[in-house]
């Protein structure tokens, strides 16, 4: 395979220029690769440990997420020499491993961390699970211990290539020294090109004490690996017949569309076809949300319209989305009646969990912009465009009758999804917004208004406690000028909270919403719904006994801390948290214990059982369904009273 010649860089998330364009270009296939052959570097000599700060320099790395540790170490002496490659001293490698993650979300290209070897090494494996599963690119560089102890289960050996097979894209495990231009070089062109993902190189310490020759660029040689990139031109025009013959379509956005900057076609598409659009939890921002054919998001908390129009329509258009079960539910159950176009860039996923009437493998952004012309070229000539009116009018009759809403805690204690609105609101559609797994997570992706791609972040497959501090980190490094929101729950947070010391010292200036419940409270939501409110080991005490105090333990961090416990508060303390950029900021929110995500679709069960409020599902084969009104505000308080017959019914279970 030849190497690639450029890359873009992803510009930051409030549209400035990266100051780097200038050296790189857009890869054929739409996506991000690194530079290899820029320019030539005469044969040098130099250790290992200099040949790996170099390639790093040569990529156009910026920043490095790590810790030091023994076998490592040999990097980290010539790391300090480095001009070009900031390194950040994080305080647990898990924070190293989700910075990346959060850098390369923003940036568009894959973010580093670092790692000695052993329990160093093993810290990483959640972060590249994480980054794996949500498809973004991230190089792992870790020490391992010389060659002559491998296998001899010496100090802090640990096979981390052998751990690391099932939830990275491809690792090295390096054994001679001129490899590792060659190597290293090769990790990020499999992290960035075809579907993005982790990779991992694991470098004995003897191979980096060890000297080599040093010189760019390198003969990548990866025989096997050839992405498909440009879609199949008769696949493409069956799925035009398929959108123009269709009475009910609807496209079915994934995260795929934003890793391939596919936004402006997508937007394109949508108006060009007049299709009806759902974005899921990875692809909030790839759609703007104040669009009139965006339905919102799909899944188990998704909103009823985008859920019916999956399950009422008679064609999925998949774009980028791999038919997970928290958008499928019970998959036996899922858009019965539809046929499916799903194009996507890895072809494992097409087939894996729904059968693919027309498969398309190809890049997004290739994808959607051969269905445009497509499509009009076949309008030019043959065909007028369909008549979607009636779906429409079903729909937005959907819409109407179950927007999102919420209710205020019976209790007098502040709303959750109001804090949330409100930092939305006052931050706006220009900052990024991030946060890690539960209540928290899909509070923000439902009361925050996305209107660009890039501006939400969250661990979206592995569900990671932890995730929301340091993504917020390595995001803001990629883009010191945009406001970043880390918006995190109070169990979360206590997971890598220490980062906020990085942070402080770093000069890194992010701001955390922690949305304080009390509880493990997407934890507690279940136990309330399905387990007889028997609550087992969900009380975290930072209510009862504020045990932390969040307050005390961010000014100790070194940041600014503010707490919140009345909503006539919440306004004055944001802008006063938007006006602090010299620090951190960290704003504990006290909310109500009680607060649920809805609408809910319980695990196990179909989307067409999901519940718009608590015991209220609706019908969506009932006609008046989509045509009565009804105040889903009210009937969150009085379910019994709110709904006419026929909109809803109160669920037996």
């Amino acid at each position: 395979m030849s190497a690639p010649t450029a890359r873009a860089a992803g510009s930051p998330a409030n549209g400035s220029p990266d100051p780097t364009d200038a050296t790189r270009q857009q890869s054929p296939a739409g996506g991000n690769l690194r530079a290899v052959g820029q320019h030539t570097v005469a044969p040098e000599r130099v250790s290992g440990a200099q040949s790996v700060v170099r390639s790093l320099e040569e990529l156009g790395v910026e920043v490095v997420f790590g810790i030091p540790g023994g076998c490592i170490l040999p990097v980290y002496d010539p790391l300090l020499d480095s001009q070009k490659v900031r390194h950040v001293l994080v305080r647990h490698e898990q924070g190293a491993g989700h910075a990346a993650t959060g850098y390369a979300q923003i940036a568009g290209h894959a973010g580093v961390c670092m790692a000695t070897s052993g329990p160093g090494a093993t810290n990483l494996v959640t972060p590249l699970a994480d980054a794996q599963m949500d498809s973004v690119p991230v190089v792992a560089i870790t020490g391992q211990v010389g060659r002559s102890l491998i296998g001899t289960d010496a100090f802090q050996e640990a096979d981390i290539s052998g751990i690391t097979i099932p939830v990275t894209k491809h690792n090295f495990l390096v054994s001679d020294p001129a490899d590792i231009p060659r190597v290293i070089a090769e990790a990020f062109h499999i992290a960035e090109s075809g579907r993005p993902g982790a990779v991992l190189v694991d470098i004995p310490k003897d191979v980096l004490q060890a000297q080599t020759t040093f010189s760019w660029p390198p003969q990548i040689d990866l025989p096997g690996y050839r992405p498909v990139t440009k879609p199949h031109g008769k696949q493409v025009r069956e799925a035009a017949r398929l959108i123009e013959a269709a009475k009910a379509p609807v496209l079915y956005v994934g995260g795929g569309v934003i890793k391939a900057n596919a936004s402006a076609e997508l937007m394109e598409l949508a108006e060009l076809t007049g299709l009806p659009v759902v974005t899921t939890l990875m692809a909030r921002g790839a759609f703007p949300d104040s669009h009139q054919q965006h339905l919102g998001m799909p899944g188990m908390h998704g909103t009823v319209a985008a859920v019916a129009a999956l399950q009422r329509s008679d064609l999925l258009v998949t774009l980028g989305a791999r038919f997970d079960d928290r958008v499928t539910g019970q998959l036996s159950s899922f858009a019965q009646n539809a046929k499916v176009i799903h194009a996507d860039i890895d072809p494992a996923e097409i087939g894996k969990n729904r059968h693919a009437d027309v498969p398309i493998v190809g890049d997004c952004k290739a994808v959607i912009t051969d269905l445009i012309e497509t499509i009009r070229n076949e309008r030019a000539t043959t065909t007028a465009a369909p008549d979607l009116s009636e779906w429409w009018r079903y729909l937005d009759g959907i819409r109407r009758t179950y927007p999102l809403s919420y209710d205020r805690p019976a209790d007098g204690s502040m709303s959750p999804e109001f804090v949330i609105s409100a930092i939305g609101k006052a931050a706006g559609p220009d900052a990024v917004y991030c946060a890690g797994v539960g209540q928290h997570q899909m509070w923000a992706a439902q009361f925050i208004s996305y209107e660009k791609p890039r501006t939400w972040l969250n661990s979206g497959g592995l569900g990671t406690m932890g995730y929301a501090v340091p993504a917020a980190m390595g995001a803001k490094m990629a883009s010191p000028e945009t406001e970043v929101w880390a918006i995190d729950g109070d169990g979360c947070f206590q997971m890598t909270n220490q980062e906020l010391a990085t942070c402080a010292i770093e000069g890194i200036p992010i701001k955390v919403a922690l949305i304080n419940n009390g509880n493990l409270g997407m934890v507690r939501q279940w136990q309330t719904l399905f387990y007889d409110q028997r609550y087992s080991s969900t009380d975290l005490a930072t209510h009862s006994r504020r045990i932390p105090d969040f307050v005390k333990l961010a000014e100790a961090l070194g940041c600014a801390a503010f707490r919140v416990e009345r909503e006539e508060d919440v306004d004055e303390v944001i802008a006063k948290a938007r006006a602090i950029n010299d620090r951190p900021v960290v704003v504990d929110f006290i909310v109500g214990a009680d607060a649920q995500v809805w609408p809910m679709v319980a695990a196990g069960t179909g989307n067409d059982e999901i519940m718009a409020a608590r015991d209220i599902r609706p019908l969506f084969d009932d006609d008046e369904s989509a045509s009565d009104p009804v105040d889903i505000h009210e009937a969150m308080g009085r379910p019994d009273k709110a709904f006419p017959s026929g909109s809803a019914r109160k669920d037996d279970k």
